[in-house]
């Protein structure tokens, strides 16, 4: 199976408002900016080269997950981490579409983020998923993730947190 990241582009609008829509069924928000497309895709590019980021944020890379020339998925790879990011986003934040799940679509996906962090320097990749969350653990686990611990976070929910060596993905 072959998985590419790249950032988002003007033909790519309809089918992220779409995998949008259903992944609010997760409580999931697949595009991470409001507003036009031209608009998110401004705030996607600020953050991926680290300029204008808002106060909060850290510079990341919003990529989209493509196979066969469809978006599965996406993938926010954060290259520092900030006190939230440590305690409850980690580095690496992941979605694949429910028609593309059980395909190992999201074991692709995480280990070329972590791969993309070993590129920019991170040794050890922090990644977090809900307790509750077991085909998320399953993936964290697959890539390497070692767990460390569960804690409570915003809103209560129940927050496992794993750290991979990015020099073993």
């Amino acid at each position: 199976m072959r998985v590419e990241l790249r950032l988002p582009g003007p033909a790519d609008e309809s089918a992220c408002r779409l995998l949008h829509e259903q992944l609010a069924a997760d409580e999931f928000e697949f595009l991470q900016f409001a507003g036009s497309w031209e608009e998110i895709c401004a705030g996607v590019r600020r953050e991926h080269d680290g300029v204008d980021i808002a106060p909060g944020r850290v510079p990341s890379s919003w990529l989209l997950a493509i196979a066969d020339g469809e978006i599965v998925g996406r993938v926010s790879i954060r290259h520092e981490l900030n006190d939230f990011l440590l305690h409850e986003g980690g580095h690496i934040g992941y979605a694949v579409g429910p028609a593309h799940r059980r395909r190992g679509y999201a074991t692709e996906i995480l280990r070329l983020a972590v791969s993309d962090l070993a590129a920019r320097g991170v040794g050890r990749v922090l990644v977090t998923c809900d307790d509750s969350n077991q085909a998320s653990a399953g993936v964290i686990e697959t890539c390497g993730g070692v767990f460390e611990d569960r804690h409570v976070a915003r809103g209560g929910i129940l927050k496992r947190r794993y750290w991979i060596d990015a020099a073993s993905v």
